[in-house]
């Protein structure tokens, strides 16, 4: 039977209800947290270049502040819904739990393709954005970040607009800046850093080395490119890449910095000279390690059977739908989950943001050396609750997370 199709959001409430019932919660917290605290649309108006008129509507959702302010990305994408940024904000609080970094969920966007304006009008639409958002967010309040198609220039322009808007110049508002103007030395790598070393430690856990371990890598934007590359670093072969231009093959290994210098000039996998066009999908290979590094909702109840890696790391956010949970549970596939795997993202804004709110910044190594550290706990910690209650990492990731939201909120007399 064909698994029914939730959205994100339903997926989303779904987990953390499991989570709350293995941990056994006081019934408020489930209530709490089933639903965002506030959710914005609004509507604003940008001049293109032909002289007209355009009305865009943004979204931000902020889920919950109990553990310190919202924190979450800003996407431009033609998908972009109020749900998934709901879905996705509910996800940013528990991710910013599973590291013990001081923030609660937010997320926000647009549901437009960056590549049908100039830059001019994506400059004005960005700072539309952020002029329409300035109300709501701050240094102590809400601070976005970049996202699927949005970078540091943008989260530039953002505050810059929102200095205007406001009349104080706080750059800790927005992280993900450039290095130079304000960002963190380690910022860019940071997400695809993570992934790879969350892989390295389940791989490490189901007793398959590193060094030589067969890799799947589904998406090769930033996230992908880094995971991809530290995997690389640790030892391990990327035998297979796939993007929306198409899935390449080299069971000798792709180099993936010549992969990514190639990405970076063509914006896709498609025709890089180091590996074969293969028809393989990327997602079913013959691999050790799959890391699913694009969009939602691609491990389904319908392909997850045909999964031959024994680790999955999830790179994007909610790649994996609860059928196909299931099913890995069933198959004794290890999944290491989104609000782990990707939580080096958030980690390392979380530093950008201090470094600001001090007007200091630390080395490369520095910033590194923090995550490494934080994620690492991290994993220790869910892989102890893993086979104590004997769930899932995903369920042992959210049950750890909701417990030191649902002690902030307890603290705060929320419940």
């Amino acid at each position: 039977m064909a698994e029914k199709t939730l959205n994100v959001f339903e997926i989303a409430q779904l987990q953390v209800k499991h989570a709350c019932d293995k941990l056994g919660t006081d019934p408020a917290v489930y209530e709490i947290l089933k639903n965002p605290m506030r959710v914005m649309e609004f509507n604003f108006p940008v001049k293109m270049d032909d002289g007209t008129i355009k009305t865009f509507t943004g979204y931000r959702s902020q889920h919950n502040n109990a553990c310190g302010p919202f924190k979450g990305g800003l996407r431009f994408h033609p998908n972009v819904t109020l749900d998934e940024v709901k879905a996705l904000s509910t996800w940013m609080t528990f991710k910013c739990g599973v590291t013990g970094i001081p923030y609660g969920g937010g997320k926000g966007g647009m549901a437009i393709d960056p590549n049908d304006y100039s830059k001019g009008e994506l400059e004005r639409i960005s700072r539309g954005f952020a002029a329409a958002l300035a109300p709501f967010i701050g240094e102590k309040v809400d601070v976005p970040a970049p996202d699927v198609n949005t970078n540091g220039e943008i989260m530039s322009w953002m505050v810059d607009e929102h200095a205007k808007v406001t009349g104080e110049f706080a750059p800790g508002t927005y992280t993900g800046k450039p290095v130079d103007f304000y960002g963190s030395l380690a910022r860019t790598e940071a997400t695809g850093y993570g992934v790879a070393m969350m892989a390295r430690e389940a791989l490490g856990k189901v007793g398959i080395d590193v060094n030589g371990a067969k890799v799947a890598l589904q998406g090769c934007g930033n996230v992908g490119s880094y995971a991809g590359m530290y995997i690389e670093e640790f030892g391990a072969k990327v035998v297979i890449v796939g993007d929306h231009t198409g899935t390449i093959a080299n069971p000798d290994g792709i180099d993936m910095k010549a992969l990514m210098a190639y990405v970076a000039e063509t914006r896709g996998v498609k025709g890089f000279a180091g590996a074969q066009p293969t028809d393989q999908n990327v997602l079913t290979a013959d691999v050790d390690l799959l890391m699913p590094c694009a969009l939602e909702n691609q491990l389904t109840a319908e392909n997850a059977n045909d999964v031959k890696a024994k680790v999955v790391c999830e790179g994007a956010n909610g790649p994996t739908t609860p059928g196909a949970d299931e099913i890995f549970a069933k198959n004794g596939v290890t999944l290491v989950p989104d609000i782990l795997a990707n939580s080096g993202g958030v980690t390392v804004s979380y530093y950008e943001w201090v470094q600001n709110l001090q007007r200091d910044s630390w080395s490369f190594e520095e910033v590194q050396v923090k995550q490494e550290k934080a994620m690492k706990k991290a994993f220790d910690a869910i892989w102890a609750i893993k086979e104590e209650y004997g769930v899932d990492m995903r369920t042992a990731a959210y049950m750890s997370s909701i417990k030191r939201v649902a002690d902030a909120m307890k603290r705060r007399g929320w419940y």
